[in-house]
């Protein structure tokens, strides 16, 4: 019973690790400097809510893009905003 218990659990804590993931973002978009002041907005909104903001140089481009990608739906953004922040942070991203 034991060994059913911890399977299940096991395999619910998998399922959950690879929960959904979006590719909306595959490169820059945004360039103007109003939307790249909303992702800034929406950056420190929507992330700050769960952690620590982290500092934009912290990935390279594709960093950025694996990151996001794993962040943004649990950030619940939609694909605009998930770009929006994505640019933001490039663009400030000295790498």
């Amino acid at each position: 019973m034991k060994k059913l218990i911890l399977s299940t659990i096991g395999f619910s804590a998998l399922l959950v690790s690879c929960g959904p993931k979006s590719t909306a973002v595959t490169g820059p978009k945004y360039t103007s400097s109003e939307q790249l002041a909303q992702g800034k907005t929406i950056f420190e909104n929507s992330c700050n809510k769960c952690h620590a903001l982290p500092n934009p140089e912290k990935h390279d481009d594709q960093g950025w893009l694996k990151t996001l990608s794993r962040m943004a739906p649990k950030a619940k953004l939609n694909d605009e905003q998930h770009q929006m922040v994505y640019d933001y942070l490039i663009s400030v991203n000295k790498k």
